[in-house]
């Protein structure tokens, strides 16, 4: 064993001891006491507010370098920041390609592509996407992720595509993203990742979604559970929870959410 696969083999150790369940408890702990400050609404992407956990968008880039997609579909667009964090990360995915094929990259004709979905892409955020550097490399659809029109679209666009990646941070009702994840989940690539973004709302109190249609019973996790239930016994298609995410990030508002497609 030389030393870098030391080093990783040390890694692994380490975050299969983060899966104790007493140290889960404190970073779930940790969620609940800082969406009084809305934590998650500190931090931008190249500029452009994320409003995401930053250890999340740390395991996002992971999983983008390591399974190399060349479409990210993204229902749930916000402000934007999320997509030009993809994008940018296929920015360079592009670049360390080209450097090590010794190819020219042409900027202006990126392989690489983020599709953001969403019911309302307000006017100020969709001018601000579309200003930023990273705007070649996204498209937009506007309208329910979960609208036959616009599924038909996805599926369309996605039909030039082989490693696909799915993201979802949409309407957070288990109704909303089980139809999500029927429309789109078997879009990804084998190897590549479906995310579902919340899945967090299970495990804290109602009252911290007091406001909103979902809460524990009714949110993106217990849709995950019902979703990977209706594939049992399926050969042509399945998922699996990757613990090893979560367990390594310790912080996240995905748990059971990383969901890698292993046929």
């Amino acid at each position: 064993m030389n030393e870098t696969e030391k080093f990783q083999a040390d890694v692994a150790e380490n975050i299969a001891k983060q899966g104790d369940k007493a140290l889960w408890e404190l970073s779930r702990r940790w969620v609940i006491e800082t969406a009084a400050t809305k934590y998650s609404y500190n931090y931008t992407a190249l500029g452009r507010p994320l409003i995401q956990f930053p250890q999340d968008m740390v395991g996002i880039q992971e999983i983008i370098w390591q399974t190399k997609p060349d479409l990210i579909i993204e229902a749930g667009i916000a402000h934007g920041g999320s997509l030009i964090w993809n994008a940018a990360m296929l920015a360079l995915v592009d670049m360390c390609e080209a450097i090590e094929n010794k190819q020219v990259l042409d900027p202006a004709k990126p392989r690489r592509r983020v599709l953001g979905l969403d019911i309302d892409i307000r006017a100020h955020n969709k001018a601000a996407i579309l200003a930023h550097p990273m705007a070649n490399r996204i498209d937009m659809i506007e309208g329910s992720s979960i609208d036959k029109g616009t599924i038909d679209k996805v599926h369309a666009y996605a039909r030039d595509y082989q490693r696909i990646m799915v993201i979802l941070d949409s309407n957070h009702t288990h109704e909303h993203v089980l139809a999500e994840l029927e429309a789109y989940a078997p879009l990804t690539a084998k190897g590549c990742y479906c995310v579902v973004f919340d899945t967090i709302v299970e495990d804290v109190p109602a009252e911290l979604h007091a406001d909103r249609p979902w809460g524990p019973g009714d949110n993106p996790k217990t849709a995950v559970w019902a979703y990977l239930k209706s594939l049992e016994g399926r050969k042509d298609m399945g998922f699996e929870i990757d613990k090893t995410i979560e367990n390594k990030l310790l912080i996240t508002v995905a748990p059971d959410g990383f969901l890698k497609r292993v046929r």
